[in-house]
């Protein structure tokens, strides 16, 4: 258990504005000042953003109209990393189901913390009265979070044919304008009083708007609630077991395209999960245009560093946690693109260096079956040698079979996994084993598709440990991934 001198756990807000320009700034203004007061100015941060929203509060186009304009800031603030959603609309919650389940993204509930609110501070209150709009009246938005027999909600009654409430926020000198005194307040007090003839227990704003100016309505028959303080207070006091978005792992495919299929198998089979629900979220760019990592490597090809950069960004642009690079041969542009990406790749080689060394803890030497452009790179080398380990590679010869494997016309990379590729790579394996191999890497993503993981009974009679780096890179990112749940 942390201790209770822990620091509080870092969180983002972004705050859905303009849906109500003036409401919306209040709800931010109190967020802020909550914050503030509790000390947690070093542990949350807050983003406003609010574009001009001119639909129309009760029209069924302008209800479409307002679904997009939340959910497109929604999706704003998921490539800015933001980790909570704000949204300070009544109107917007009738929706809240849809939004949530289209977004990886936990918006904090209003009318939920309302609820508790009422049920804390006002345990005696049966008779709720609501100050709301036609359309969340008819959304009957109250009703699901002060259901019977419980509670009972009741509206102010109809004035000469006219809603009061929504005349106060919406008509032509209404506190939408900017009108935040005179009549406008007149006709709430007006709403208020009739809602204290039908004999409600309490008050609640139905509109952000009027709890913008529920101080300003003085005393009125029965308590007003400030829902936007309440909001506030509610999203400050829950700061440190409000759920952020869950974990996306970021996948760079296309290197090569089954290679990519494979490795997200084994992100499936290695991910404990007792529904889909419970499965890791994949953002997979499946970019086969990116060159040829080894035909640059050693010879002309182009340079592919731009393209696996752009694709790393657009991962990063798409809310990913953490990159995975299904290629082995990749791994020797990574440390020129790191430095600039705001995410860490999950060094494949790295982590399956270090995954032998904990396994075979007297182990000298490993053979390695990798693509002509890993080998001369010297990244698995580089790695393998940081750990106490020297890298074996086949002969000239073998290592010629071992591209006719991967890239000959009868090659995993076009599609074979019988015939002479699987010729080819057992010569190869052969090779690394009268060199006295006892433990090999398939160190090309499309190898574990032509050998087995795991150990290996040769037919001179050893028996080998053939490591897939593709296995154990799905491994760790699974790792990361429940790490992020506890």
């Amino acid at each position: 258990m942390p201790s209770s001198t822990a620091p509080a756990a870092r969180r983002s807000y972004g705050v859905i504005g303009g849906l109500g320009p003036l409401a919306s700034a209040d709800v931010f203004f109190k967020l802020m000042r909550s914050i503030a007061g509790r000390n947690m100015a070093d542990s949350a941060d807050v983003v406003f953003e609010q574009h001009p929203f001119k639909g129309n509060h009760s029209s069924t186009s302008a209800t479409t109209e307002r679904k997009l304009y939340v959910f497109d800031l929604i999706r704003a603030f998921e490539q800015r990393h933001i980790d909570v959603i704000v949204l300070p609309c009544f109107l917007s919650h009738t929706f809240l189901d849809e939004l949530s389940a289209n977004t990886t993204l936990p918006i904090v509930d209003l009318m939920a913390a309302l609820a508790l609110h009422v049920r804390s501070q006002y345990p005696h209150a049966r008779r709720i009265g609501v100050l709301a709009s036609d359309f969340t009246r008819e959304a009957r938005l109250f009703e699901r979070y002060f259901a019977a027999p419980g509670f009972e909600v009741v509206y102010p009654r109809p004035h000469e044919g006219r809603n009061l409430v929504s005349e106060a926020v919406y008509g032509e000198q209404g506190i939408k304008r900017g009108q935040l005194d005179g009549a406008p307040l007149a006709l709430l007090r007006q709403a208020a009083h009739d809602l204290a003839a039908q004999q409600v227990d309490l008050i609640l704003p139905g509109l952000t708007e009027v709890a913008l100016v529920a101080h300003a309505l003085g005393t009125l028959p029965a308590p007003l609630v400030d829902s936007n303080q309440v909001y506030a207070d509610h999203i400050a006091a829950s700061h440190d077991h409000l759920a952020t978005r869950p974990f996306k792992l970021g996948v760079v495919g296309g290197v090569g395209p089954a290679a990519t299929v494979d490795f997200m198998q084994k992100i499936v089979r290695n991910t404990p999960a007792a529904r889909d629900q419970d499965h890791i979220k994949l953002h997979v760019e499946q970019n086969p245009q990116i060159p040829d990592r080894t035909e640059n490597l050693v010879g002309d090809g182009l340079d592919p560093t731009i393209a696996l950069y752009a694709t790393c960004k657009k991962l990063e642009d798409g809310g990913a946690d953490l990159i995975a690079i299904p290629c082995n041969t990749a791994h020797a542009y990574v440390e020129r693109i790191q430095g600039s990406l705001a995410i860490p790749i999950v060094n494949m080689l790295t982590v399956t260096a270090e995954a032998i060394r904990t396994r075979f803890a007297q182990l000298t030497r490993v053979g390695l079956l990798a693509t002509s452009g890993t080998i001369g790179s010297g990244v698995y080398q580089r790695e393998l040698a940081a750990h106490g380990l020297a890298q074996l590679v086949p002969s000239p010869a073998m290592q010629q079979r071992v591209m006719n494997a991967i890239y000959g016309p009868q090659g995993v990379k076009a599609g074979f996994t019988q015939g002479q590729c699987q010729d080819d790579i057992r010569a190869a394996l052969d090779d690394l084993v009268q060199q006295g191999a006892e433990v090999i890497i398939l160190g090309c993503t499309e190898l574990p598709l032509l050998l087995p993981s795991g150990p290996w009974a040769h037919q001179g009679g050893s028996t080998l440990t053939l490591v897939d780096p593709t296995e154990t890179l799905a491994r760790r990112c699974v790792a990361y991934a429940s790490a992020t749940r506890h």
